[in-house]
């Protein structure tokens, strides 16, 4: 490929590099391949001369070059968009984990500057449609020899560079053990959080079993969930796992299981514990999975979603990475307030809340609560929460008013991450909700 100042009679069948102005509604943008209009334009402007590419006998243009390559990256579950601009965008068939060959990815990269690919995290979980990657063309062009160096380096026999392993139905166990004085409401929020991340992951809690906080209790409900063949199993203790020979690594073994790993290098997420019972995988939940923020329980249950063997080389290799969002109710913070923080025990960014106003009537719609509306099979409102529940956001309180028992209802899934608040004056303007909305963070300060 040549590139450079061309004479702009000359210029016919060059690839624009870069946009000119021609007057009032005229452009020749960059990428554009010069026709005879343009040419006409250009003259008509004055202008002599154009910044652009000739591509040569041994170049393959860019969207071709960006197609091929990711069409040799893309393996199970992943699907190539057109390519537009020297880019190929490929995306999640459905979903599920990512898987990456680093080795492979890396070899592509190294080829030439000319060609690029960049992709999620490792192990990342991923919706049907989620861009999972994305491989870039340079110039307007490559030369045969390094797109064909680029196919050669991912081609190993195997699956693809990068593949999605769809998350597989499954129906979970879930005990959740009570302590003297502990209401019945932690324990509701608790097992709806639980509730979420199961259909997050292409499963259900087919069962729950509340039971006392003691390791016969747990057994036996550890050993009528096996009967029942619910797998896995979670179990979410009134009180933290602290050491091996505690209430819920004792019911494991006692139930005739083994205790393979206890901690993992993911914070929050420590107090993970791994088991097994047979076939089946019981995992022992830390208490910062009563919330939806995400954690090393979400990392493990992802994977195992997917098909993925979780063992205790796996949980003990995860510290690269694994320091995720500060949990808001964590007993001791991370890091002591600073002066000037608004966020105690915060590391990073300040935090960012979230208001939600689902107290309106939504009259632009009719006799409809748009708020109710399906879409996808689910409340409007659920899927903007969702949205939300996946950033780092927190908290994240919804104001209600119309139709709250209703609105409530279909929040009822992602209840235990979210703060409800009431505004009774709803009916004189959003901005009522606003105030509302607002006079509920603080009240949490």
């Amino acid at each position: 490929m040549r590139f450079g100042p061309i004479p702009t009679a000359e210029a016919l069948g060059a690839v624009a590099g870069h946009t000119v102005r021609l007057g009032p509604g005229g452009v020749l943008k960059k990428g554009q391949i010069i026709d005879e209009r343009h040419l006409q334009a250009l003259g008509a402007a004055g202008v002599t001369q154009v910044i652009g590419a000739r591509l040569e006998a041994d170049d393959v243009a860019e969207d071709a070059a960006a197609t091929r390559v990711a069409r040799a990256c893309a393996g199970p579950g992943v699907r190539l968009a057109d390519a537009a601009t020297g880019r190929c965008n490929l995306h999640a068939l459905a979903a599920g984990v990512l898987q990456l060959d680093r080795e492979r990815i890396d070899r592509l990269n190294l080829v030439d500057e000319a060609v690029t690919l960049a992709t999620l995290p490792p192990q990342a979980p991923v919706r049907a449609g989620d861009l999972v990657a994305t491989v870039k063309v340079i110039p307007y062009a490559v030369r045969r020899e390094v797109l064909a160096a680029c196919e050669a380096a991912v081609a190993t026999p195997g699956p693809g560079a990068l593949r999605v392993l769809p998350f597989r139905p499954y129906s979970a166990g879930l005990v959740l053990t009570r302590l003297p004085g502990v209401h019945e409401s932690v324990l509701d929020k608790a097992a709806a959080a639980q509730r979420t991340r199961a259909e997050r992951t292409g499963g259900t809690v087919g069962r729950e079993l509340r039971v006392p906080h003691d390791e016969g209790e747990v057994a036996a409900a550890i050993a009528a969930l096996l009967a029942e063949g619910r797998a896995p199993i979670w179990l979410l203790g009134a009180s933290a796992i602290a050491d091996r020979r505690d209430v819920i690594p004792a019911a494991i073994e006692r139930a005739g299981g083994l205790v393979e790993h206890f901690g993992m290098p993911v914070d929050p997420g420590n107090l993970l514990l791994l088991g097994r019972l047979g076939g089946t995988v019981i995992v022992g939940v830390p208490g910062c999975a009563r919330s939806l923020t995400r954690s090393g329980y979400d990392l493990v249950l992802e994977r195992l979603a997917a098909g993925l063997p979780v063992a205790r080389a796996d949980l003990m290799t995860m510290g690269v990475g694994g320091l995720l969002t500060e949990s808001p109710g964590r007993p001791q913070p991370r890091l002591p307030a600073t002066e000037g923080d608004p966020s105690p025990g915060r590391s990073g960014p300040p935090a960012i809340a979230a208001v939600v106003l689902a107290a309106g009537h939504s009259r632009r719609m009719g006799a409809a609560n748009k708020l109710l509306l399906p879409v996808e099979g689910r409340p409007m409102i659920a899927h903007v929460v969702e949205a939300l529940l996946g950033t780092a956001v927190r908290p994240i309180v919804v104001v209600t008013g119309h139709q709250a028992a209703e609105v409530r209802a279909a929040l009822a899934p992602q209840a235990a991450a979210l703060r409800f608040v009431h505004n009774p004056a709803h009916d004189e303007g959003m901005g009522t909700s606003v105030r509302a909305g607002v006079a509920g963070l603080v009240a949490d300060r």
